[in-house]
């Protein structure tokens, strides 16, 4: 079984402090809370989803563009 299979990658929309959200991978969400993201969406099992989400997160005014 490969690395990927054992733990498929997920994607989060993350939203900072300045109020502009973006995507991240399961590798940049685990670990330690980064102070900076203020709200958070997601697990998403494809970019695409995630990216999908943060079209509708802007477009009702939850987020900002980056």
């Amino acid at each position: 079984m490969t690395e990927n299979q054992q733990h498929p990658q997920n994607w989060y929309v993350v939203k900072r402090s300045a109020g502009n959200c973006e995507i991240i991978s399961t590798d940049k969400a685990d670990g330690d809370e980064n102070p900076e993201i203020i709200d958070k969406w997601g697990p998403f099992p494809s970019q695409g989803e995630a990216i999908a989400r943060r079209v509708g997160l802007i477009r009702a005014g939850k987020c900002q563009p980056i």
